[in-house]
């Protein structure tokens, strides 16, 4: 061998190993999931869906399969810490990716790829925030909190607020479900209430329902006036697209009669319709 030629050489072997590398990482991944969704569905995990999160057993036949197959990637890939001195059971991650994977039935977005683990407390954590006082200044102020999702590839739960919104399906209040919103939110790296969509016009769209639809809620809050959509909702943009979200899957009649044009614009985003379930 021309030993002018072995640069050359080497380089060339080295752009295809790295071609080799980006073609088969996804597909070695995508092959590793679709071997999970193929597994059988371990029959204590079916217990537990069934005494735990009633709110899979209105899924249609072929959501239902889809579901479990969703969970048994979801638990191979996202692992779920115990926080504050928590053993975490089968109990607690079939019931946590049960709900978390409920917004990823109908349009195919990946398993939350920002997402690297969950932290799960045994009640609401405690977290400082800054909060802006009157003239400028800036204090951290201690607030209990059931849930939090983080773009930098993490979310915080607590299991008492997790088991409370899994045990009632048809109270609108789901932790799981509101802060994996945030994450399908946090995906483009920050959360506004607008998730990533397919098109400008969709944006648009998007953008013309929620606005109105927030500035619906606070003004009916200004008025001393009750709702479906909770108070919470107000608080920001982000906050009223969670917010729907946990009534969308849990209470979607009520919210179809009252705001059926924020149901529809959910209903195309998530790509199921939960009118239909059972």
């Amino acid at each position: 061998m021309d030993i002018n030629t072995l640069p050359l050489l080497l380089t060339v072997a080295f752009g295809l190993g790295l071609i080799a590398w980006f073609a088969g990482g996804p597909l070695l991944k995508r092959r590793r999931q679709q071997q999970l969704r193929e597994q059988p569905f371990p029959q204590a995990w079916r217990r537990i869906l069934r005494r735990r999160v009633p709110l899979v057993q209105r899924l249609p036949a072929d959501l239902h399969l889809r579901l479990k197959q969703d969970i048994q990637v979801f638990l191979a890939e996202k692992p779920i810490l115990g926080c504050g001195g928590l053993t975490v059971t089968d109990e607690m991650r079939v019931s946590i990716a049960a709900l978390a994977c409920l917004p990823l039935l109908g349009a195919r977005r990946g398993y939350y790829p920002k997402l690297k683990q969950i932290l799960l407390y045994p009640g609401a954590f405690v977290v400082d925030r800054p909060v802006n006082q009157a003239g400028g200044v800036q204090m951290e102020q201690r607030r209990a909190l059931a849930g939090e999702s983080w773009a930098q590839g993490q979310v915080l739960l607590s299991w008492s607020d997790v088991q409370a919104g899994a045990a009632d399906p048809g109270d609108g209040r789901n932790v799981v479900i509101h802060e994996f919103a945030h994450q399908l939110d946090q995906a483009k790296g920050h959360a506004n209430g607008a998730p990533q969509l397919a098109s400008k016009r969709a944006y648009r769209l998007w953008s013309t329902v929620m606005q109105n639809e927030f500035d619906g809620l606070r003004e009916r809050l200004a008025r001393g006036e009750a709702g479906l959509i909770d108070a919470y909702g107000a608080t920001d943009p982000a906050e009223f697209f969670a917010v729907s979200s946990e009534l969308f899957f849990e209470r979607p009649l009520d919210l179809a009669q009252q705001h059926p044009a924020l149901y529809g614009l959910l209903s195309d985003y998530y790509r199921v319709n939960p009118l239909n379930w059972n």
